[in-house]
């Protein structure tokens, strides 16, 4: 039986993962400190429309932004060489286990938050949220074993990329909402709302914030039919009703459900904030708690 010690001898990736989680912890602690110390918001932000478009101050660079979006780069780049070395080491992709399924989505959600922070200056506080939700994920990764598990034979399936890869970016949307979502809600509290005076109004915010969760949805609907081909080619079904399949179609009636609500009625501010992180919550634990207890076909059993 292989020790605790030799597990970890094994796992070469594991000073990249680390240096990867140093980098995202930085980018925190960064991004809180240059938030606390931001002047007002500049003229023209207190625009309360849908179509606000920053003023060129509004579009420049506040000090401490260029350095958290080097260290979350850094953070992305580093998890990259982990993923590498481990799937060097083992012979395929993060696909199976919550360890290597974790690193893969540390990746993922690093990866498109800075693209989306560089492109999007009016989230950028937003990283205020956004990235301590990604270090929950950091910190649960540190209390597990690097542990190696073969790859199931229903998993040698391209469909299963596809499945994967559009379930991260709709995952990653939903954390872009959560984090505006968040800011919405902090700016209520007198302790937090002068950290945010700098950013949009929250109807911008709120604007900008379900735009994300439509993106969310469509990758969320395209994950779905992925995962259906998937399905058929593999265990010869499109659908199944296992607790997975059911958590994650629950998921897409929820946010399809809050985006009708938001585009037709008047849904308060708040009452939107919540609604989005609700969603996330749900996706959460539909993607990194219910197959790890259903014995299901995505856990590789049949």
């Amino acid at each position: 039986m292989n020790t605790f010690g030799d597990i970890i001898g094994r796992a070469t990736e594991l000073p990249w993962l680390w240096a990867g989680l140093v980098a995202y912890g930085l980018a925190t602690i960064v991004v809180i400190a240059g938030v606390m110390r931001m002047p007002h918001r500049a003229a023209g932000a207190m625009a309360a429309h849908d179509s606000y478009v920053p003023s060129e101050k509004a579009r420049t660079w506040h000090g401490h932004e260029k350095l958290v979006l080097v260290l979350v780069s850094s953070g992305v780049a580093l998890i990259a060489i982990a993923l590498a070395e481990r799937w060097v080491r083992i012979g395929h992709g993060p696909f199976v286990n919550l360890f290597e399924l974790l690193m893969s989505q540390l990746f993922s959600l690093g990866l498109i938050f800075a693209i989306t922070y560089w492109r999007v200056p009016a989230m950028r506080a937003s990283a205020v949220v956004a990235l301590p939700l990604i270090w929950v994920l950091g910190i649960w990764v540190l209390t597990l074993q690097p542990v190696d598990t073969p790859l199931p034979p229903t998993y040698h399936n391209d469909w299963l990329w596809a499945h994967v890869g559009l379930g991260k970016i709709f995952l990653s949307l939903c954390l872009i909402g959560t984090g505006l979502a968040g800011v919405i809600l902090l700016r209520h509290s007198e302790r937090f709302a002068p950290w945010f005076r700098h950013m949009p109004a929250n109807e911008v915010l709120d604007g900008l914030a379900w735009r994300f969760m439509l993106l969310a949805f469509i990758f969320h609907s395209l994950m779905l039919v992925a995962g259906a081909v998937w399905a058929q080619d593999a265990w010869g079904r499109y659908w199944s009703w296992d607790a997975l399949e059911t958590s994650s179609f629950l998921n897409w009636l929820l946010l399809g459900m809050g985006l009708h609500a938001r585009f037709t009625y008047r849904v308060p501010l708040r009452a939107g904030a919540v609604l989005i992180i609700a969603v996330f919550v749900f996706a959460f634990f539909t993607y990194f708690g219910t197959p790890f207890y259903s014995e299901a076909a995505h856990k590789g059993v049949i």
